[in-house]
Order: structure tokens, then C-alpha cells, then sequence
């Protein structure tokens, strides 16, 4: 059985935020993406599957659980990249989420609710019910376009496989034009090689979008994040999706001893932001790349015993732990010239 995780203690946290808050800002902005690891509201929706994620199911998935949850996400999500530019993200993608209000309820969380975050959702058709959405801050981003685009992937036995779909999202970041693409590939429940074949099918679905953005504008700005269920090395990745007009920072991340998700004492990094080439380009006025990394302080991890140093989850099966995700989030910094 795996142990009852336990995060560094409250005085270590709130001194180590503290730390943070001394930060002065900088002309970086941190764009990140997060798992949020089957965040449900409490009520039943009768169209999806959401059934282990209410007060009656053997989760015993409840209100106070769900604040609790919100919180947390709320706490860790205000502090990613923080560090280093002195804000919160100003774009951060996520997935598994069930709706909008409950990306609306993270937004009020005490943590971010003075960062004034728009939210951008569309419902998709996983029969889970869990979805993709972004959060980005107002002062920075002007949301000039948004949709969702359906992946079409079939089943060994040729019939529909409903996943997530993959959100487009168009604005203006400090008045530059950035399109962003966020994407939760089909899993890997049946197994890595026998499922591979629909992840190469959502890359190609997403390289598909991409080029329709590139045929309009030649110099536009994408970025693309999401879980690929699939590592910077894998075909999905490494073949179809980052070509040669764009660049995978995370590639140099995982490692043995780290990534964002972990499965049999194995890292995987399947949480990644990939961008186009001309990020590295310097022009005043416009972004350009200069840092990625892996979101991954102590107190969201498991701190002690054999699982020392993985996420610190909601839930284990159908325990709860009472963390914040299976997953850590990842970012990239974007400097304004």
C-alpha cells in the first residue's frame, strides 16, 4: 500500500512563499500548462461519466474535498514561474478539468483571484467528461479568437474513440499576436505501443492546425501545449509534431531522476510546451524564448517514504491523499524585448 504522503510543514511553505512575494517584476512572462488531475465539481452530469466524483460515489468525492483541491491548485498555479518574472502565468493551459465553472472557481481561489484570469473552456466529448481549458491574465492577453477542434481517432474495432478536443486560442500578449493550441492526448491504458497510433493522429490533427495558421500569416507565433501521453522522444512528438519549423525545449528535461509524471518508479515527461522558430528571433517590441523547466518544488511532492519526491496526488485509486495532482505542471518564459 502506498504510504500517507505528508508536504513540508506550513511554516517551511508559507516562508518559502514569502520568499517569492519579494520578487520584484521583470520583462519575463511565464506560460505554463497543468494536469490538474480530475478536478469535478460535486454535482452529477447526467451526459458524462462522472460518477467516482460525487459525495455518494466510493470516492466520497465532496465539497470540502473539492475547496480543499481548488485551493491547493490555486496555490501552486500563483507561484509557477514566480521566481523568476515576479507574476503568476500569464497563459496557462490545462487539462482534465470537467467544466468551465470549476476553472471559473479556481479562478476566485484566494491565490489568483486578485490576478483578474479569463477563462476559456469548451465542452468535448470524453466520456469521462474531462476537458482542456486555458486561464490567462487580462492585463497582458486580449482573446481575439477561440475554438475547439475535434481529433478523430477510431478503436481497434473501428468505431469512434471520443477524446479530448484540442482548443485554439488567438490574442494579443502585450500587444504581440500569439496563437496557442492546447491539446490531452489519448491515453496510454491499453498500453504505450498498442494506443500509439492514436496519439500520432492527434499530433497530426495538430500539425494540421498549425499549418492552417501558418498559411494565413508565414511569420505567426505558436505555441502548443498539452499532455501528449508521450515523451519528447516519442514518434507523436519527435516525428510528427515538432518539425522543422518548430522547437521542443522540454527535450533536455527528463531525465532518470526527473519529469512530471511518474508510473512504476519511471519518469515520464509527458507534459510539454513546444513552440515555432521564430521565438528565438530578437525584435523589439516581441517575445522571444528563454528559459522551459518542470515545475516541481518540494511541497508538491510526496515527502517522505518510498514514494519520496513523485506528485503529491488527490487521489490513489479510490484513496484520497488529499494532494495537489499526478502530474507537475511545466513552463516556459517568454521575454519581452
Amino acid at each position: 500500500m502506498n504510504p500517507q504522503p505528508q508536504v513540508v510543514s506550513r511554516k517551511k511553505y508559507t516562508m518559502a512563499r514569502s520568499n517569492y512575494f519579494q520578487k520584484k517584476e521583470t520583462d519575463l512572462y511565464t506560460v505554463g500548462f497543468y494536469n490538474l488531475e480530475n478536478l469535478f465539481d460535486t454535482k452529477d452530469d447526467p451526459h458524462t461519466l462522472d460518477d467516482d466524483f460525487l459525495p455518494d460515489s466510493e470516492k466520497q468525492w465532496n465539497r470540502k474535498r473539492y475547496e480543499k483541491k481548488l485551493f491547493k491548485l490555486g496555490t501552486a498555479i500563483s507561484n509557477i514561474g514566480f521566481g523568476k518574472t515576479g507574476k503568476s502565468p500569464i497563459l496557462l493551459g490545462v487539462a482534465e478539468v470537467e467544466n468551465k465553472a470549476v476553472l471559473e472557481d479556481l479562478a476566485k481561489t484566494k491565490h489568483l483571484i486578485h490576478k483578474n484570469y479569463g477563462v476559456i473552456h469548451y465542452e468535448s466529448p470524453d466520456e469521462r467528461g474531462i476537458d482542456v481549458g486555458l486561464l490567462y491574465q487580462k492585463e497582458f492577453f486580449t482573446v481575439t479568437h477561440s475554438e475547439s477542434i475535434k481529433v478523430l481517432v477510431d478503436n481497434e474495432y473501428g468505431e469512434r474513440d471520443y477524446t479530448r478536443d484540442i482548443l485554439l486560442v488567438t490574442g494579443n500578449l502585450n500587444q504581440e499576436e500569439i496563437h496557442i493550441l492546447v491539446n490531452h492526448w489519448p491515453s496510454r491504458r491499453d498500453g504505450a505501443e498498442s494506443t500509439a497510433y492514436k496519439r500520432i493522429a492527434a499530433a497530426q490533427k495538430c500539425r494540421e492546425v498549425i499549418d492552417n495558421v501558418t498559411a494565413k500569416n508565414p511569420d505567426a507565433k505558436v505555441i502548443v501545449m498539452g499532455d501528449f501521453n508521450d515523451d519528447p522522444h516519442s514518434e507523436s512528438i519527435k516525428k510528427h509534431l515538432v518539425q522543422h519549423d518548430f522547437y521542443n525545449p522540454m527535450e533536455r528535461l527528463l531525465t532518470r531522476y526527473r519529469g512530471t509524471t511518474s508510473y512504476r518508479s519511471q519518469w515520464n515527461l509527458f507534459d510539454q510546451i513546444v513552440f515555432s522558430h521564430n521565438f528565438h528571433k530578437y525584435e523589439k517590441g516581441n517575445h522571444s524564448f528563454s528559459n522551459a523547466s518542470i515545475f516541481d518544488d518540494d511541497f508538491l511532492k510526496i515527502y517522505k517514504g518510498r514514494y519520496k519526491g513523485k506528485p503529491f496526488r488527490t487521489y490513489v485509486g479510490r484513496k484520497y491523499m488529499g494532494g495537489y495532482s499526478d502530474h507537475f505542471p511545466v513552463y516556459v518564459q517568454l521575454k519581452l524585448n
